[in-house]
């Protein structure tokens, strides 16, 4: 049984800087799935070796993990810079943005 299986279905996560934009911006409030499997082209919640979670986008799966990168490459830290984040630390798959009320899909 993987981590997925057990606890909450869904979850929220804040945006707290500009990685994600033009995608996401600091303040918006999103409703993340712990229980999809993500996939090439998601935007997911994970953990980094240090503990800070992260939002990014799953650029690609690779042995040692996912390939995480921001959308916004000139801000924040992903793999670029951390490598590859093992399987079991991607925590969830953000199903959409809630507030700002979205104007487009991610």
């Amino acid at each position: 049984m993987d981590s997925r299986s057990r606890g909450a279905f869904w979850g929220w996560a804040l945006v707290r800087n500009a990685s994600m934009e033009p995608t996401l911006r600091e303040g918006d409030r999103l409703l993340v799935s712990y229980r999809r499997r993500p996939e090439v082209g998601d935007v997911v919640v994970a953990r980094f070796p240090d503990g800070r979670l992260v939002v990014k986008r799953a650029a690609e799966r690779r042995t040692a993990g996912w390939w995480l990168l921001s959308d916004n490459a000139a801000e924040g830290v992903d793999s670029r810079h951390r490598g590859a984040v093992p399987e079991e630390d991607v925590r969830g798959v953000v199903l959409g943005r809630v507030w700002p009320r979205p104007a487009r899909r991610l």
